[in-house]
């Protein structure tokens, strides 16, 4: 097997930095890679076959044309050199070479588009057999490029106002069964979640139009139930509603939506893509919740895909306001240093865009509350928990007031141990759920 390190733990020292150039109008994404070959000679292959080059010489690419177009090569920090491949169909070699490698490409060959921007950073450069590992970690983009695109209109600010949650975590779950409930047992879960006083419910992303629960039958009735609590108590629920569908379909229950007075909804992201994503957020009428579902297929692999640096940026740019960054001890694969990483991402200056409101979840509930508030020191997070309120012992009520609790006493400095002596829900979430405070 590849001897492979986890992403957060791969290491490099600055081998060859070009000298400084004007980069106001130039894209620069960091890579990590592997690769047989010498890394400044890979790079140079990498930077060519994204511009202005292909495998062989042609003449109309004179140096005038490459002098304006080609992709540069602007820095190479060596890593370690590896006896095993980290991927196959690499050239053969006795050792692999690790590396990280900033290129820079002019903003001309792109414009303001943000697909061509992917097809740039991140084409056919996986293909090529001079690499036996290659991630897009991070971008670095012009203002120009950003000011082409409104970002979320949303974000976190607009979030806590439409939902009229001004301090702490909004405090949220998603619709379990994730499949297999009527629109009127959905409705019957909802009203539930309403009393127990709920910020966001949403659909899980495997609900979005079946024939045991069609979107519009589902979302009449689940509306009728946030509207009645919000005339009732003053407090209205956001619902974010699966759009998930081919882009007429999206646009069609977005309007549903919007016509009942809804002001949430979701995507799955990585299903519907970047355009259509950039038409749905554009419209701006209703909070947008990301999920990356498949984001393992992109990241998993240290030496393969793609980063959260990289890839919250794109979505950030489409205009979604909240996203997925799994969680604290999740029940995934991801490291903590990651989801910290990630939360610190949503919220890092993108020129003029608003921050991104970053969503946890994968199996939280409220004891990961503690280490979250110490690594993160925000409360600017969505944090969703299906089994940590639906399976509460206390029922869906004590598992909504076991999170509050936990944030309430994390911001306070407590210990898990000290605030599940002070509170019963918290308490019986810790016997229930079986789980000790981080060391």
């Amino acid at each position: 097997m590849p001897d492979l390190a986890p992403a957060s733990s791969l290491s490099y020292n600055l081998l060859e930095k070009r000298r400084p150039t004007d980069m106001s109008e130039r894209i620069r994404a960091t890579y990590d890679i592997e690769t047989p070959l010498p890394v400044a000679e890979a790079a140079a292959m990498l930077a060519g076959e994204q511009s202005s080059g292909t495998f062989v010489a042609v003449p109309s690419e004179t140096p005038e044309l490459r002098e304006r177009f080609a992709a540069r090569v602007e820095e190479i920090c060596a890593g370690e050199s590896v006896a095993t491949p980290a991927l196959p169909g690499a050239k053969q070699a006795a050792r692999y070479q690790r590396a990280r490698i900033v290129i820079s490409w002019p903003l001309e060959n792109v414009g303001t588009n943000l697909p061509a921007l992917v097809s740039t950073v991140q084409g056919n450069l996986y293909e090529l057999t001079q690499f036996s590992g290659l991630k897009l970690v991070d971008l670095s983009l012009p203002a120009e490029f950003c000011q082409a695109f409104r970002g979320p209109a949303f974000g976190v600010a607009g979030t806590r106002e439409v939902s009229g949650v001004s301090n702490g975590p909004l405090v949220g779950t998603i619709v379990k069964p994730s499949v297999g409930l009527t629109p009127q047992q959905t409705t019957a879960l909802v009203s539930q979640l309403c009393a127990a006083g709920i910020d966001f419910i949403k659909d899980d992303e495997l609900m979005v139009n079946p024939p045991h629960s069609p979107f519009d039958e589902r979302a009449k009735a689940v509306m009728r139930v946030i509207n009645d609590h919000a005339e009732r108590t003053g407090k209205r629920v956001l619902y974010g509603f699966n759009l998930t569908d081919d882009y007429d379909n999206m646009q069609r229950h977005y309007d549903t939506v919007v016509a009942l007075g809804g002001k949430a909804a979701m995507i799955s992201v990585n299903s519907v893509g970047l355009p259509a994503a950039l038409k749905v957020c554009g419209r701006g009428e209703l909070v947008i919740h990301g999920h990356r579902n498949g984001w393992g297929q992109l990241n998993r692999h240290p030496l393969l895909g793609i980063g959260y640096g990289a890839y919250g940026k794109l979505w950030r740019l489409a205009g979604v306001d909240q996203m997925h960054v799994n969680g604290i001890d999740n029940k995934f694969w991801e490291a903590d240093d990651d989801v910290v990483n990630s939360i610190r991402e949503c919220g890092a200056e993108l020129h003029d865009k608003r921050p991104v409101m970053p969503v946890l979840s994968s199996g939280q509930w409220g004891g990961q509350a503690f280490e979250t508030w110490r690594r993160t020191q925000t409360t600017d997070v969505l944090y969703l928990a299906g089994g940590g309120i639906m399976a509460h012992p206390d029922g869906i009520a004590g598992g909504v007031t076991a999170i509050r609790q936990a944030w309430a006493c994390a911001e306070d400095g407590m210990t898990l141990e000290a605030a599940a002596k002070r509170h019963s829900e918290l308490r019986h979430a810790v016997e229930k759920f079986g789980r000790k405070e981080p060391s």
